[in-house]
């Protein structure tokens, strides 16, 4: 079998296309329709290319407030991200600082932590007192993807505006270019809304370090699907349409052979790159630029093809789109065959 390198899946991208903040408008930034031909559209265009009968599956994870700002206690500046709780005190976390290592301490505002183990990029700290969701929201900020260098205004414009289930560490963006007005309209043309949830892990912003494809590990992420919601997707009359990757992963995850999803809660470690086989019925999918190199091209490679992606990005590169989290969003098809 031949091998799958990553260098196939590299591009250059300049660094000015890399969003700093949203559009004006969640429904005013740029729609790149990749089907037989390329189309440069308005995201509120959206609308024109669903039909009576489709099912559009839209991530409702929220984005947690899960970033400490503070300083080791020698004084340098560090931020902490936690990721996952193992009881009311230790944290697993990612931190940015100088040289982080086990015995380190951290001041923030009154919590103080120290990091007691470490697994790779991954640490785990204890704090000083019981942290419980509620502090977390009182002392935390949501944490922006680290190619994002400018703080924002208004951060509810990092959360989809069906965001409900908090548990995410980067935002479903895919979502973030709906409206409620878009959505009505939606509904009323008579497309059926079922709602997932996957909760976004940090490994999301991680790169491939392996240069053979099929050597990455992915990091585990949580979600659920509930019946009702598994119903409208498994008696889709048209065509099932997922609204980011998160979605679609979460489908693969939740299919069986035949390709009908499974009601539940589960967590999922799916890696999708091109050669996998899809289960789900899943027919297109709306989904913004991703990152050389990154898991999530991969995906959307699997799923529409790599020539497709690469001539699609080729386009946009040159027509100016804005990329990644704050960027313009693709509408894709799934390859054939």
């Amino acid at each position: 079998m031949k091998k799958l390198l990553l260098s196939k899946f590299d591009y250059e991208l300049p660094e000015e296309l890399i969003a700093q903040k949203p559009a004006e408008a969640r429904d005013k930034s740029r729609l790149l329709v990749a089907g037989e031909k390329l189309e440069h559209k308005v995201f509120s265009d959206i609308i024109d290319y669903l039909q009576e009968g489709d099912v559009l599956v839209l991530n409702e994870t929220k984005v947690m407030p899960a970033k400490l700002i503070g300083n080791k206690v020698t004084g340098s500046p560090a931020e902490i991200i936690l990721l996952v709780r193992d009881n009311e005190r230790i944290f697993d976390c990612r931190i940015k600082t100088k040289n982080p290592k086990i015995g380190d301490e951290f001041i923030f505002s009154d919590l103080k932590c120290r990091i007691i183990r470490q697994d790779d990029d991954t640490f785990s700290v204890e704090f000083d007192k019981r942290l419980s969701d509620k502090m977390i929201k009182k002392k935390g900020i949501l944490p922006l993807p680290p190619y994002i260098k400018e703080e924002i205004k208004d951060y509810s414009r990092y959360q989809t505006i069906f965001a409900k289930k908090e548990g995410a560490v980067a935002a479903p963006t895919a979502g973030l270019h709906f409206t409620g007005g878009l959505l009505n309209k939606i509904r009323e043309k008579g497309v059926k809304v079922a709602k997932i949830c996957l909760h976004v892990g940090f490994g999301t912003f991680l790169p491939i370090r392996e240069k053979e494809v099929t050597k990455h590990e992915m990091e585990r992420e949580y979600y659920e699907i509930e019946p009702v919601d598994a119903q409208i997707i498994n008696k889709c009359k048209g065509r099932l349409i997922c609204v980011g990757t998160t979605c679609l992963r979460a489908l693969e995850a939740a299919a069986d052979e035949n390709g009908k999803i499974k009601p539940g809660k589960n967590w999922t470690e799916l890696f999708i790159y091109p050669g996998y086989k899809f289960k789900s019925k899943t027919q297109a999918m709306i989904t913004n630029f991703h990152l050389p190199k990154s898991t999530l091209l991969l995906m959307v490679c699997a799923f529409a093809g790599r020539k497709r992606i690469f001539s699609a990005y080729k386009s946009a590169i040159k027509h100016n789109y804005r990329f990644f989290s704050f960027g313009d969003a693709t509408l894709l098809y799934k390859q054939l065959g």
